[in-house]
């Protein structure tokens, strides 16, 4: 058992691409973790994505023994978290278990947005806080402005901010005496019953579901009868160990330590982040505060382009859902993709990631629809129904008209960064996008936005429009603020008269014309012409506010007609005119599946 006077718990807070992962290399490398042989860059990322899109996805954890300055032998817990806005959660509950926080910095690009709701979120943990000031060997460098900037824009006193380069290896010593010297040791009594905090579970397909833990009172051996208190179900743990990174198996898990259990547990959705895991016998009465269920906040449907790989798609989607819990998906059909799924996540980022590992991991062709959000309807009472509120996820399952009372649908406040230059194309970006300005400041040459904005318009194709606009150079982070009235309208696709479930979607009327005229567009460019005209229209209701019309392609009738009477002629044209109209009313348009997927991602261009 170590003494709580010499363990340290500590995660590391960043924006993405500011050296986080490659600075907990060289902390694992320097207190030798691994050896060189099997050090590789990014090494807590081991999913592919990760590495190839310097974002980490799920939150890692290592523990490290260092021999200070002091003589002393410390244990540090080291916990990476994801930097993105869809796993606040997670960050949240990997923050709850430690006492302090690295704060990471780009010498050359300062202060970001993730940087500052992650900060946020670890003061309120009472966590002490080390700015680390990061690539300080780049010819764009510039530690003191940064420095001034993390004292102006967050709070903190970065008079003593360590100065390092993670890739070149300079300061990291630095950076080991600041954790053992201002990051307080953790508290906790043997002596109580076990508290523990469940902050992460991942699926292996040895040992069955991982959960990992931090140990607040009591300890956790092999053998123990343990009970989740929010799940409440039952196991026997039957592992006990911690990460350095490769998997060490202990004795057990005592007060203040960060480990990992397995108990045969078969699936993560039992094992739920936040959880408080306590002893059957004589054990803790209150679970920890602050669990939460992962709650969906963007839905889309998800389909095989060929149709024959829908159980190939299900049984992926069943083998994801043991590694993710916070995914939803349940069937569903659509007339013209066929068989598939709707799914839930937690934001953007989380459905490409989903989406991604899919195609990739399981070898499938994927159709998209347009990702849409939750929206609280007010259904009047009729002659046969009572009143009643509904929660929608499907446009497809839009109620009848005439009953909703009001429509609510999810708001959120975003905070952009960007340098001056861009700030006038942001401004009207958030503008067109129903946007309200509530705070404009300046930090140093770039300016802070802060705008509350509807969740429908972000999750179109907000994030790729404000990053070609900026050049890549603003930074975005957004946090729900609730559920606001507004006048949605469900918008049709009608193409030869007939609605195209797939394309339909929930939309502002102020933007409905809009939008509506640009799909039009879009399909009349990408769906062949047939023998017969082809009118596609974008509706509301009964009225339609947008047209495009496919000519019909010619076939020369008269072209047999040599010599002779022109009634000939006519009398061939007129058939030929009865004929298409025939076919008008009983043809079917075939859409092809490229045309499904091009005006899906209509927002992407």
């Amino acid at each position: 058992m170590t003494d709580l006077s010499l363990i340290r718990n500590f995660s590391i807070i960043a924006h993405i691409d500011h050296g986080k992962s490659t600075l907990a290399d060289r902390l694992i490398q320097i207190t030798g973790g691994l050896s060189e042989r099997e050090l590789k860059e990014q090494v807590l990322d081991n999913m592919d994505i990760e590495r190839e899109r310097g974002i980490t996805i799920k939150a890692q954890t290592v523990r490290l023994d260092y021999t200070a300055k002091d003589g002393k032998t410390y244990e540090l817990n080291l916990m990476d978290t994801p930097g993105h806005v869809d796993f606040a959660y997670e960050v949240s509950r990997s923050l709850a278990a430690c006492e302090g926080a690295l704060l990471v910095v780009d010498a050359a690009q300062g202060v970001e947005a993730q940087t500052l709701a992650n900060v946020y979120q670890s003061i309120e943990h009472d966590h002490e806080i080390v700015p680390v000031i990061n690539k300080i060997d780049l010819p764009a460098a510039d530690p003191d402005k940064v420095k001034l900037e993390i004292e102006e824009v967050i709070g903190l006193d970065a008079s003593e901010a360590v100065l390092t380069s993670a890739k070149s290896g300079i300061g990291i010593e630095d950076v080991l005496e600041a954790i053992v010297t201002k990051i307080p040791p953790p508290s906790g009594s043997r002596d109580k019953p076990l508290k523990a905090m469940l902050v992460d579970s991942w699926y292996d397909p040895y040992l069955g579901v991982v959960i990992l833990v931090r140990v607040l009172d009591g300890a956790l051996k092999k053998g123990d009868q343990i009970r989740f208190m929010q799940g409440g179900t039952q196991h026997l743990v039957d592992r006990v160990g911690c990460m350095r990174p490769k998997i060490e198996q202990l004795s057990e898990i005592g007060p203040g330590e960060i480990g990992f259990i397995t108990a045969q547990i078969k699936e993560v959705e039992q094992a739920r982040v936040g959880d408080t895991i306590t002893t059957v016998k004589n054990g803790a009465t209150e679970a920890l505060p602050g669990y939460r269920e992962p709650q969906p906040v963007v839905f889309c449907g998800l389909f095989p382009v060929d149709a024959a790989d829908f159980e190939k798609l299900r049984e992926s989607i069943g083998k994801l859902r043991l590694n993710d819990a916070s995914f939803s998906y349940e069937m569903e059909t659509s007339a013209a993709l066929g068989f598939g799924f709707r799914c839930g996540f937690l934001g953007l980022l989380h459905l490409e990631i989903i989406q991604e590992r899919l195609t990739r991991e399981y070898d499938l062709d994927l159709i998209t629809t347009a990702p849409s959000v939750v929206y609280r309807i007010q259904l009047g009472h009729t002659k046969t129904e009572d009143a009643q509120e509904i929660l929608l996820h499907n446009p497809a399952d839009y109620p009848d008209p005439s009953r909703i009372e009001s429509i609510e649908e999810p708001w959120i406040k975003a905070t952009i960064y960007t340098p001056d230059e861009y700030l006038g194309s942001i401004l009207k970006l958030c503008q067109d996008r129903r946007g309200i300005q509530t705070d404009l400041t300046y930090v140093g040459g770039r300016a802070q936005v802060s705008y509350e904005l509807p969740l429908n318009e972000v999750v179109f194709d907000f994030y790729d429009r404000l990053k070609s606009i900026s050049r890549g150079y603003a930074s975005f982070d957004y946090e729900q603020i609730g559920l606001r009235e507004g006048d949605l309208v469900k918008m049709s696709i009608l193409v030869n008269g007939d609605p195209v479930d797939a394309l339909s979607m929930i939309v502002h009327r102020s933007v409905a014309e809009d939008r509506g005229r640009h799909m039009c567009e879009r399909l009349k460019e990408l769906i062949p012409r047939h023998l017969f005209k082809i009118p596609i229209q974008a509706a509301i209701g009964g009225k339609v506010i947008a047209r495009e019309t496919i000519s019909a392609l010619r076939k020369d009738v008269t072209a047999k007609c040599y010599g002779g009477d022109i009634t000939r002629k006519k009398k061939l044209l007129e058939k030929q005119k009865k004929g298409k109209a025939k076919m008008r009313e009983y043809g079917n348009v075939s859409i092809p599946q490229e045309a499904f997927i091009a005006a899906l991602r209509m927002g992407e261009e």
